[in-house]
């Protein structure tokens, strides 16, 4: 396949790359006065993107098998094109008042969503760590771009040092694979593990379970998850918005990539790894929330634990399962925004506001804030009508389908543990004496995110099957390449 043939089939990934270091020349040379032109140019950037990704059809592979373009990549990049997206609108009024509008930030998001694209879409060892590295290179930069706020540079050495450690694991997870096998390529490992009465070696399966330690590192996963609750505290609130969607969304797609794409025969191998730590992540997020008083660590042990719950459809190892981590995504992904909407909303005399009994009385002095809060909350506890309790219900399924009864009921209990505190924060709000109450006026563009978000967290329960129909149809894209 020519060069030419390789670009047109990667070109979501190229237009974004060229725009990217176009807008950081154009950086450069205009200095403070571009931020706020290069954010606007980012933002026009992401939706041509997404609207590339949308009006196409999945090409195939590319690069020599290191690329593949297919139903599952494109579903999952529009989901994290859009996190992308939002948080970036978002941002925009939290660093002017922050005084920390740089144009740096909105190109360092752009090679971050880079980086995640080609994650989505790595065929190969190689291209994976290419992606990944591209990703977290951008992200341990942009969690301390705040450099004289002391919280701030030590939440970025946190991650960048954890992280680092992360990528040593995967690396060595991914030497003993090629070491095991002689190939680094996905479509190689899947013909090599699927030839009959063939035993995969135990350097491999060693492999394996390193590269797992690695990627669970990445989507925060117990009990690689100890960077979360620091990083999401001392970044500052945008930042922490990002990372707690479109990372998230990326890493889970290149999880479940890896695991049913190449290693699909290997179910019986991975799936108590992924058993295990899904449990440990849905209790740890459950119980280790209720002490948190900051909504930022509250809202990184809650991520933990619906880490966990989208980890129970990729236990399953079906394409009901990857059905359902689709579909638990893309509803993680609006309760999310929405929620850290609320949150950069929030502010008192000028301040953000980050302690949880802050949000005392705020249902009487400021209700729209209050309600679309509660109805973040009740879906994030998986209570109906909300669409979270849809995105549960899927991978609960996927897992009983599958056999796995002790996950599901497990499962169940850490969910109605995590119901605690996400009512607790809604009795706070309408049954506690107001202390003082928010600012006036939350900016226009967060505004609008808060009624769109809190709208399709109500109105998903009313069709589910809008999101289910293109989880299913991203799930039988991978499973029908995976073999």
């Amino acid at each position: 396949m020519s060069v030419a043939a390789d670009l047109q089939i990667a070109l979501p990934e190229v237009l974004l790359a060229v725009s990217a270091m176009a807008l950081l020349i154009f950086g450069v040379y205009q200095g403070k006065a571009a931020a706020g032109r290069v954010m606007v140019l980012s933002a026009v950037t992401l939706v041509a993107v997404i609207a590339i990704i949308l009006v196409r059809e999945p090409a195939g592979i590319a690069f020599g098998g290191l690329y593949v373009d297919d139903g599952f990549g494109d579903y999952m990049k529009i989901l994290l094109l859009v996190g992308a997206l939002l948080v970036l609108i978002m941002s925009h009024r939290y660093l002017e008042l922050e005084q920390a509008n740089r144009f740096e930030y909105s190109v360092l998001l752009l090679f971050a969503t880079l980086g995640m694209m080609v994650m989505v879409s790595a065929n190969d060892l190689i291209s994976l760590y290419i992606g990944l590295e591209l990703q977290s290179l951008a992200l341990y930069v942009v969690a301390a771009i705040r450099r004289d706020n002391a919280r701030s540079s030590e939440a970025g050495l946190k991650y960048f040092v954890l992280g680092a450690l992360a990528s040593g694991l995967l690396l060595y997870g991914m030497s003993m694979i090629y070491g095991f096998s002689g190939t680094t390529s996905f479509e190689s490992l899947a013909e090599i593990l699927a030839a009959p009465d063939t035993e995969p070696s135990l350097g491999l399966i060693v492999g394996l379970v390193f590269i797992c330690a690695g990627l669970a590192f990445k989507v925060s996963a117990v009990p690689f998850h100890m960077w979360t609750p620091d990083v999401y505290e001392g970044a500052p609130t945008s930042v922490t918005a990002f990372f707690a969607v479109a990372p998230k969304i990326a890493a889970i797609a290149l999880f479940t990539r890896v695991l049913m794409g190449p290693f699909h025969d290997l179910v019986d191998a991975w799936q108590q790894i992924i058993v295990f730590i899904s449990i440990a992540s849905m209790v740890l997020g459950a119980f280790a929330a209720i002490a948190q008083n900051n909504i930022k660590r509250l809202m990184a042990y809650s991520s933990i634990g619906h880490i966990g719950y989208a980890l129970v459809g990729l236990a399953a190892g079906t394409p009901a399962g990857v059905s359902g981590v689709g579909a638990y995504m893309a509803i993680y992904l609006v309760m999310n925004v929405g929620t850290f909407a609320c949150i950069l909303s929030m502010r008192q005399n000028g301040r953000m506001v980050e302690g949880v009994n802050d949000l005392k009385g705020i249902s009487r002095t400021n209700p729209m804030i209050a309600l679309a809060l509660l109805i973040f909350m009740f879906s994030l506890a998986g209570i109906p009508p909300m669409a979270g309790f849809w995105a549960k219900f899927w991978v609960f399924k996927a897992a009983i389908s599958a056999e796995l009864y002790g996950l599901a009921v497990i499962g169940v209990l850490a969910s109605v543990v995590s119901a605690f505190y996400y009512l607790r924060i809604v009795k706070l709000m309408y049954f506690d004496e107001a202390t003082e109450g928010l600012d006036k006026g939350v900016g226009r563009e967060t505004g609008l995110i808060i009624v769109a978000t809190a709208a399709a967290t109500i109105l998903l329960f009313a069709m589910p099957g809008a999101i289910l129909e293109g989880a299913d149809a991203a799930a039988t894209s991978l499973t029908h390449y995976a073999g």
